[in-house]
């Protein structure tokens, strides 16, 4: 369909089969985002429900952009926002629920400050409120061996909200689960890496724009609450298959040649360490996927080669304070840190 151009700010949902998923969330959606300057488009990957039947049913103000097939989360949103031309794009998880003016902050900021280019909100649990949801929390970070983190989660530890992390806050990451993104930049940097699929394909691409000298920010002034684990189940092998390879992609992407090495050759223990602990915990499928995750990075390596040489090319800021320069591990096991305000700032 002809999307309008004419508004602010296209708010994109990608669904794959999720009609009853956006029959419970889209309705904050509609009502919290002022129809005036912001598009809701559903960017719909080949659905074989009735997602299309119940939007034109329900929610007839929301436009469809329909794709061939399932390109998965990073090319399925590639391929939507390759039909979007407004200043700003939220890309929007199908599980959430937004609060009134959740749209406010994130785009005061990007009006305002030209050197930022991506925000992400304060995310709560849908089912646990008081809690910050895992995969974004109050803007992400990492360790220096790839670990990703949250301010309000660390590792499995997520933190009751207590208004702690209020303050907006620059960030290496901000969660796939509600990005908010200048849509030329998007297009510029290459979008998703879609040989993702799906998982960690935002902290790969957020570590690109900081990489190339953009700012990334999370303000906690806007609020959303995210179900979580609605695409692929949190146990699942698959989700630790993709979790472990992507892991790895990203690092060989974007790891400086002085980092490259020594991280990989920790990383070799550590994620074998991992996969003895699923064993010896019963999870035997999801210890499979570990190695199987190793072994499909290692077969990846050459078409990964020329991104890696184009991350090098275009870097401009070596130093990135967000990418923190101690082991996540050792802060959280070792010295029993597990809030991220405990952590070395």
């Amino acid at each position: 369909m002809e999307i309008t151009k004419n508004k602010k700010i296209a708010i994109v949902i990608l669904n794959w089969n999720g009609s009853a998923l956006m029959e419970k969330y889209l309705p904050s959606v509609v009502r919290y985002s002022p129809a005036e300057w912001a598009d809701i488009i559903v960017a719909d990957n080949g659905s074989t429900d009735d997602s299309l039947q119940m939007l034109a049913d329900k929610f007839p103000s929301v436009q469809i952009i329909r794709m061939d097939k399932n390109y998965g989360f990073a090319e399925g949103y590639n391929q939507a926002l390759k039909q979007i031309s407004h200043p700003y794009s939220v890309l929007l998880n199908s599980d959430v629920e937004v609060t009134p003016n959740w749209l406010d902050a994130p785009c005061r900021l990007l009006d305002t400050h030209p050197d930022v280019v991506a925000v992400q909100p304060k995310i709560k649990a849908d089912d646990q409120r008081a809690f910050f949801e895992y995969a974004g929390a109050s803007g992400g970070f990492m360790d220096k061996y790839g670990y990703p983190f949250c301010r309000g989660r660390l590792l499995h530890i997520v933190e009751e909200d207590s208004g702690q992390y209020d303050t907006p806050i620059d960030v290496l990451w901000a969660t796939g689960a509600c990005l908010f993104i200048r849509t030329d930049v998007y297009k510029a940097v290459g979008g998703l890496d879609g040989d993702f699929f799906a998982h960690q394909e935002e902290i790969d691409m957020c570590w690109r724009l900081r990489t190339r000298g953009y700012r990334l920010v999370c303000t906690p002034q806007s609020v959303i609450y995210h179900k979580g684990g609605g695409t692929l189940n949190v146990e699942s092998p698959r989700k630790t298959f993709l979790n472990f390879r992507n892991n790895l992609l990203m690092l060989y992407k974007n790891l400086p040649d002085k980092d490259l090495k020594p991280v990989m050759r920790l990383r070799f223990w550590l994620d074998y360490l991992a996969a003895l602990k699923f064993f010896l915990t019963g999870h035997v499928a999801n210890a499979k996927a570990v190695y199987q995750a190793r072994r499909e990075f290692y077969q990846l390596l050459p078409q990964f080669e020329h991104k890696r040489m184009e991350n090098m090319r275009k870097t401009v800021l070596t130093e990135i304070p967000e990418l923190k320069s101690y082991s996540l591990l050792w802060q959280f096991y070792l010295k029993g840190r597990k809030h991220y305000s405990e952590l070395p700032q």
